[in-house]
């Protein structure tokens, strides 16, 4: 027998050379196929057999939930502070209770002025002979006016001044429904301005109001400079970023909303203190257009019609709406006004995205607007002449 040459060699001179080796094809294990194909037969079961247990979807935000997240455990939730634990159970008492039905309903119209009211024949007129349906608050935060309708004489409440785009217009608005409430037979509360006309006839109004089962709060959500770029984070944790809303500051609340305002202190003040002209230097931040709005989507959502019946005009594009001298008022202007029946927002942001809204009232469309403003006085005559036409059903 041969022996190899290797064997022949001595110990120190021994060299290993290394055979070649020719790789078969490269496979993957058979363990990770039969995992990755289980994986995918577990998650095609998950969606064709959904479970029922648990309604929270945690993993993709998307309109569809994905079955797969209800198996994971619920994100746990934030902790409330002692102040929102408290507002919490007072606002759900509210909301909850039934509210006492008077035998004489009425309706409150609050009205904001800095001091005379211009329009007080027209409203005179709107108000004559439904005596005992509605009261008249007056908050004038310089000066007391000289009335020249009876219907509003002594009418006056203790007034603060109000400043406009500051917490004070707020106050103010509080103070307005705190009056208002100390009659139990008002239902509900309208705010108004001293440039503020009726577009229909009082049983109009009242019958709009009475058969409705929510509140008249302006609420859009506008990402842009004048939405919420006004945010402040000093609102957290109780303000979120997600439901800060922006609105008209004319409203119009039914009776458990009013009170609903006057209990709240806990929001109220994040907005006192975070939401003001000049906050983080040049950042303005106005509480008449956003705490209303911001309060009922984060407490109510669902009590609230999104839209005021009380028309402004903010076409021109400028901080102060449209405002009607005595030629531009006329016949066609306020039918045109009173046919409405779509609410528009339009964002501030570089978009100018347009939302146009159905105005809905217990299922049925109608049109979006009880009052109009912004009018000069010397409108006063034109409204008078045509105040039977217009306001006729």
């Amino acid at each position: 027998m041969k022996i190899p040459k290797a064997w022949r060699l001595g110990i120190g001179e021994m060299h290993i050379v290394p055979a070649t080796r020719h790789r078969s094809p490269s496979r993957r294990p058979p363990w990770i196929i039969i995992l990755v194909s289980l994986v995918c037969l577990s998650l095609i079961g998950a969606y064709v057999f959904p479970p029922r247990r648990y309604a929270a979807c945690y993993l993709f935000a998307s309109s569809v939930c994905s079955p797969f997240k209800q198996w994971l455990p619920p994100v746990p939730a934030r902790l409330l502070t002692d102040d929102e634990i408290a507002s919490r159970v007072v606002i759900r008492d509210i909301l909850n209770s039934h509210p006492i039905q008077p035998k004489n309903p009425k309706i409150a119209f609050m009205f904001l002025t800095p001091g005379p009211l211009p329009f007080e024949k027209l409203w005179e007129k709107f108000f004559l002979g439904h005596e005992g349906r509605y009261t008249i608050y007056i908050h004038a935060s310089r000066e007391k006016p000289e009335h020249l309708s009876p219907l509003f004489v002594d009418r006056e409440i203790h007034s603060e001044k109000v400043v406009w785009g500051k917490i004070s217009m707020v106050d103010a608005e509080k103070r307005l429904l705190a009056n208002a409430l100390e009659d139990a037979d008002n239902q509900h509360f309208i705010l108004l301005s001293d440039s503020c006309v009726p577009l229909h006839n009082f049983d109009y109004v009242f019958n709009y109001l009475m058969e409705s089962n929510i509140s008249f709060v302006d609420c859009f959500e506008d990402p842009g400079p004048h939405g919420t770029g006004r945010y402040s984070e000093h609102m957290l944790p109780e303000v979120e970023k997600k439901v800060w809303r922006k609105g008209a500051q004319w409203f119009t609340v039914k009776r458990q909303h009013a009170v609903l305002v006057l209990a709240d202190s806990l929001y109220y003040s994040k907005f006192k203190f975070y939401c003001k002209p000049g906050m983080e230097g040049s950042r303005n931040c106005y509480s008449d257009e956003h705490y209303l709005p911001t309060l009922f989507n984060m407490v109510d959502p669902n009590g609230i019609a999104n839209w005021s019946v009380t028309h402004v005009d903010w076409s021109e594009g400028k901080w102060h709406p449209k405002a009607y001298r005595a030629q531009d008022v006329s016949f066609e202007l306020l039918k045109n006004i009173t046919a409405i029946d779509e609410s528009l927002h339009v964002t501030s942001d570089e978009k100018r995205e347009i939302q146009r809204r159905p105005c809905f009232l217990n299922g049925s469309k109608r049109p979006c607007y009880l009052f109009a403003r912004k009018f000069y006085p010397e409108a006063l005559n034109n409204l008078m002449q045509y105040f039977s036409n217009y306001t006729s059903i």
